[in-house]
């Protein structure tokens, strides 16, 4: 992931502070973009890599409701909390829904501009991770169900004749699906395979 097309997206009711963080990131290597609201964030973000300075007290939908919404839709940017003194303990909250970290109203600039570089190096290990993913979903779709049934038992630990019993299929024809699913699924051994079934959650 190129820092040229990571995003710092911010996301504060308050336009002067808005624009005062802007200018203090406008010094990095990344580009940045603010929002008003987190529904103005929802209607335009395109799933681009990055991470969220959020505020966490906002009218309609605060940033409590919006990191629950963005763990619905898989949204995995690391999120920044930026909150005001009597907010604190909505920013633990916060944090125990994911935020990677929060800073409290007003804050060193060095400390954010910090925080920043580390929520970035963050988003390229969640990007990459979301990408295998979704490498390995399209791998997963050109199984036939038959394929699936050997994979499913196989990565349970079943022994090619037990599959054959539980599938009512000869033993060679287990090895050949079992051989299939090794190839489309670009599996090198049993132990691959079984890490590629954890990762897409089956």
């Amino acid at each position: 992931m190129s820092t040229s097309n990571t995003t710092v997206f911010i996301i504060d009711d308050d336009a002067d502070f808005r624009e005062s963080v802007q200018w203090l990131l406008e010094s990095t290597r990344y580009a940045i973009e603010s929002y008003a609201s987190a529904q103005e964030f929802l209607d335009t973000y395109d799933q681009r890599p990055g991470c969220l300075l959020l505020d966490v007290r906002m009218p309609e939908i605060n940033g409590l409701a919006l990191q629950q919404i963005m763990q619905e839709r898989d949204i995995r940017l690391p999120v920044i909390i930026l909150t005001g003194h009597g907010d604190v303990p909505m920013a633990v909250n916060a944090m125990k829904n994911g935020a990677l970290d929060f800073l409290e109203k007003p804050f060193d600039d060095d400390v954010l501009l910090k925080l920043v570089d580390k929520a970035m190096r963050e988003a390229e290990q969640r990007f990459d991770a979301q990408s295998q993913e979704l490498e390995l979903r399209e791998y997963y779709d050109t199984l036939s169900r038959r394929e699936r049934e050997v994979m499913e038992l196989v990565v349970a630990g079943n022994s090619n004749r037990e599959i054959a019993e539980t599938l009512g299929i000869s033993p060679k024809t287990v090895e050949v699906h079992r051989s299939r699913v090794m190839s489309k699924m670009r599996a090198e051994n049993l132990a691959q395979l079984v890490q590629m079934n954890n990762r897409l959650g089956l």
